[in-house]
């Protein structure tokens, strides 16, 4: 029985973006599988891991509806190796789906659809908040390196969504460094706070585009559901409490240093040639109009630089992890920076005019 026919890019592109949900390993055989529905004209890909699901639609030619399930990962290398021009069949036989594309066959077993597990949509989901696509994906391209991976404070592994009123704050933190952005929402909305799982952030920044198409989010006590045109994606949340990120970015910061994003990213990847491999330290020496920059490794190697900044301030060595910076300064799109500091024992925070709402704050580190 003929299940669907399709343009090889079409189905690739409803893949990718599901596929990425699916573990490699699990102890659910079923959870490697993807779920394949047919419904009137319209096909639906579902994918998960318990925790998180997606679920997006492709146009489906007429014919019988259906429900199987099939291995995610080698439906999805099997279309990715096809050429682009192919049309691509899945064809049902016994127990089997034949996947064929022009001389190309591949059998594949599945599994019975009614034993896919689902995560259901909970109520108590709050309004819906409507952002543009390319300003949510700005937010999270501005925090999401500074989650936390497999630490054991579980709450850390993942991104604080804030909305208050017409704000949407996101903040994220692994407990070294702190990244904390914000846009104005064209509506006020009710106060939450949620922690999203570090996956569902990674997986919702490859599905978003630089459109100004709205995504659509309903949030819960204790789950968040993310509507994106043809595209949904319900997730758990994370059960903790967040770091306080309010007392964490400093206010009254004596000593203010302007420079040029490049120039200052540029001379930090130079000198991290040399930082020792295990902490990654660099020191910033700055003196008036001028940032040193040096890395000394465990061979008794030294690299330093120097740099023409704006600073007024009185001299001050203080060190940092460089890959932290580098973080920072990379995620960060206008020219000129502005690096705020205080002692050599306190946090600095990383700020740009030409990124409002975006507040970095890095803790020190002694070398």
């Amino acid at each position: 029985m003929l299940l669907i026919q399709s343009e090889r890019n079409a189905l690739l592109s409803a893949l990718s973006a599901v596929v990425g949900v699916v573990e490699r390993r699990h102890t659910l055989p079923i959870l490697s599988n993807l779920l394949l529905m047919k419904s009137g004209g319209k096909l639906t890909l579902l994918a998960t891991d318990l925790e998180l699901q997606i679920s997006t639609q492709l146009d489906a030619q007429a014919g019988e509806d259906f429900s199987i399930t099939i291995a995610a990962r080698k439906l999805f290398d099997i279309v990715r190796a096809l050429p682009d021009t192919a049309q691509v069949k899945l064809d049902s036989k016994d127990s089997q789906v034949v996947v064929s594309a022009g001389k190309s066959r591949f059998t594949l077993q599945t599994l019975p659809a009614a034993d896919f597990p689902r995560v259901e949509t909970g109520a108590g989901l709050g309004e819906a908040i409507r952002v543009p696509q390319k300003t949510l994906k700005r937010l999270l391209q501005l925090v999401q390196f500074s989650m936390a991976s497999q630490d054991i404070r579980y709450y850390l592994n993942g991104m604080l969504l804030v909305l208050d009123g017409t704000a949407l704050r996101v903040v994220a933190t692994d407990g070294h460094r702190l990244a904390y952005a914000e846009t104005t929402l064209e509506t006020a909305a009710a106060p939450r706070e949620v922690i999203i799982p570090r996956k569902t952030v990674l997986e919702l920044s490859k599905l978003l585009a630089d459109t100004d198409d709205a995504v659509e989010l309903r949030i819960g006590a204790n789950q968040v559901t993310i509507a994106l045109p043809g595209t949904e994606l319900v997730t758990k949340v994370v059960d903790g409490k967040f770091p306080d990120y309010q007392r964490v970015i400093p206010t009254t910061q004596p000593r203010q240093l302007k420079a040029n994003r490049p120039l200052v990213t540029q001379a930090l990847q130079r000198a991290a040639i040399l930082s020792n491999e295990k902490f990654r330290g660099v020191r910033l020496v700055m003196s008036e109009n001028t940032l040193g920059i040096v890395c000394n490794n465990t061979e008794q190697e030294e690299a330093a630089d120097e740099i023409e900044v704006d600073y007024h301030g009185d001299p001050l060595d203080v060190g940092f992890n460089v890959t932290y910076l580098l973080d920072g300064l990379g995620a960060v799109n206008a020219e000129e920076i502005t690096l705020s500091l205080g002692d050599a024992n306190s946090s600095m925070l990383l700020t740009s005019e030409g990124e409002k709402g975006f507040k970095y704050v890095v803790m020190p580190m002694r070398i």
